[in-house]
């Protein structure tokens, strides 16, 4: 993939320089140039790996009451107090998405013509595996429109965006309607489907013993030939693995109060999709015993070869070495910007160790200690006063007892605004400070099994309640009691306040969506749950802590409104879009 890409690119250089030659030359190449030339054919379908919709930093979490930002110029920051409109939204996915889609039903219009190998039946089985990648990017981008554009218009129709499967050319009809959310939702399940079929479950080197069986059918017997096309070379690309992850994604939106009233897939349905990911690894017994810290496994890191995934992920990104999401978020003490400030309202969200939330007088917290014998994953994400930081494992202390810089509100511009700082998808071992810069390996975690398992454990909750399972082999009471038995929640008395809820649907709920809210922090996640949840949080004060002194004197303070309006829950189809095209709809409110 990285050589088709810089491909790509020296194909665009080369157009751009098309005055030196004399007389000039037309370097705009038709698509039938593809068929006799495989690798130009793969770039047109790079293309839609290049758009992907994954980011590894923590953009969104900023606009929602998990965290603020101290850069006054951030997008999100402006949207979530007031600046969100149909032209400016920084959530808008409308022209990425589409662009990647265009690629796509280029490559899928002509892939038959190209000539993968001048072998039949090695030709057939590039152009399954191809084709089974560009119906699963297809799915991942037509979801990322949906969630972002998806919603109830003023006549109460609940629409989705224009389905598009064809390739659009100077003489297409661009003036199209948004069909309905659930035909979006049909397509991408469809296509997922389709690409299941035709892509392996994962990509990897096997023996003669085991190419698939419809291959052997057209008469495959050295699996040298198989691996060819399928082997460990091609790791990272999408699989029938992944493409499963997105199915289940794609039905837990639909099944989600903000939806439902609108689509016809059920809790159960959604709930079933996740399971067909979770028991290829074995239910709750699988889940990965490093997994909630999988940014942090630093040997693990180290050692992955590539394209090879730890057992917490489903999909990840290249690995890069950097040390930019250090340098952004460090605090001012170690040469970092302190750029996300996770809330008070966050770091309430965790329970004390024995299980019980910190409302709960059972738990025995102590607002005069807050930090002790709390949810170690606390430590594992958020920087608190007192705690360390950097690769020499510097104290940092936010409170503004201390002549120090890292206080709230210290430093003008890089100090922290709420009293906390970033510790999660940070790597400690890296040092921004000018005189060393070190940089060490990080990836994004584009879809982890935690998420499935979460999802999972919604939709069962709904559709079975916190015990029933629906002939699967776990419940949801399953799959939240091994993910806290994870974090070192209530090891000592039996996780005492789950046990105390595993009868009540409506509380298994809150719980559920508590742990969510928890293990996929900053991996831009809450903003769209609040919104597919519908609930009120959406527009909760960010609050914050000031530590008057060394003993302790905690104050509550509010740092930042929101400022979303009702109709807010379903982004808008940009105005620009409208303009041109009268029989596009827009979402009501905007």
């Amino acid at each position: 993939m990285k050589n088709i890409i810089k491909l790509v690119v020296l194909v665009l250089l080369f157009t751009a320089c098309d005055d030196m030659f004399d007389p000039a030359l037309e370097n705009n190449r038709g698509l039938d140039a593809m068929y006799n030339e495989p690798t130009y054919a793969q770039g047109i379908l790079a293309n839609a790996y290049i758009l992907l919709p994954y980011s590894s930093a923590p953009q969104s979490d900023v606009a929602t009451d998990d965290a603020v930002t101290n850069d006054n110029d951030n997008d999100y920051l402006a949207m979530a107090t007031g600046s969100w409109t149909a032209s400016t939204n920084p959530m808008s996915q409308w022209q990425g998405r589409r662009n990647a889609i265009q690629y796509i039903n280029l490559f899928l219009a002509n892939t038959d013509e190209v000539v993968w190998s001048k072998e039949e039946v090695i030709n057939t089985m590039y152009n399954d595996r191809l084709k089974g990648e560009a119906y699963a990017l297809r799915a991942v981008q037509m979801l990322a429109l949906l969630k972002a554009h998806g919603g109830w218009t003023a006549g109460g129709e609940l629409l989705g965006v224009p389905i598009v499967t064809e390739p659009e050319t100077a003489e297409s009809d661009f003036n199209l309607p948004r069909n309905t959310f659930q035909e979006c939702i049909n397509q991408i399940i469809a296509d997922a489907n389709t690409a299941m079929d035709l892509l392996p479950l994962d990509f990897g080197d096997i023996s003669d013993g085991e190419i698939p069986s419809k291959y052997q059918s057209l008469g495959v017997t050295n699996a040298g030939d198989y691996n060819r096309v399928n082997g460990n070379h091609m790791r990272g690309r999408i699989t029938g693995r992944i493409i499963e992850a997105v199915r289940a994604q794609a039905a837990l939106l639909a099944a989600s109060p903000a939806y439902n009233a609108g689509t016809t897939v059920s809790w159960e349905d959604a709930a079933n999709f996740a399971a067909d990911v979770l028991d290829r690894v074995g239910g709750p017994n699988g889940l990965a015993t490093d997994g909630h810290t999988w940014y942090a496994n630093i040997s693990q890191i180290e050692g992955l070869a590539s394209g090879v995934t730890p057992p917490e992920i489903i999909w990840r990104g290249d690995i890069g070495q950097n040390n930019d999401l250090e340098t952004d978020n460090f605090p001012p003490s170690l040469y970092g910007n302190g750029r996300v400030n996770p809330t008070q309202n966050l770091v309430d969200a965790f329970p004390t160790v024995d299980g019980y939330p910190i409302t709960d007088p059972a738990s025995n917290y102590d607002p005069e200690d807050p930090y002790a014998n709390r949810d170690p994953r606390l430590n594992d994400y958020i920087v608190v006063n007192g705690s360390t930081q950097g690769p020499n494992s510097e104290v940092i202390v936010t409170g503004i007892y201390a002549d120090d810089k890292d206080g709230i509100n210290q430093e003008n511009g890089r100090s922290t605004r709420t009293g906390y700082y970033l510790r999660k998808l940070l790597r400690y071992d890296c040092n921004p400070n000018p005189e060393f810069d070190t940089e060490q390996k990080h990836y994004a975690a584009r879809i982890r099994y935690t998420e499935i398992f979460l999802a999972y454990a919604e939709a069962a909750n709904e559709a079975w309640g916190p015990t029933g399972n629906g002939g699967n082999s776990y419940s949801a009471y399953d799959v939240i009691k091994a993910i806290r038995e994870r974090a070192g929640i209530g090891l000592e008395n039996g996780d005492a306040y789950l046990e105390s809820v595993k009868g009540d649907k409506d509380a298994m709920r809150e719980l559920i969506r508590n742990e969510r809210r928890i293990e996929l922090c900053f991996e831009n996640h809450r903003f769209w749950d609040l919104r597919r949840w519908n609930v009120a949080n959406l527009n909760e004060t960010a609050r914050g802590i000031r530590i008057e002194d060394a003993n302790g004197t905690y104050t509550l303070v509010d740092v930042e409104s929101r400022n979303y309006a009702d109709y807010m829950y379903y982004g808008p189809v940009p105005y620009g879009e409208l303009q041109k095209w009268s029989n596009l709809e827009q979402n009501a409110g905007w």
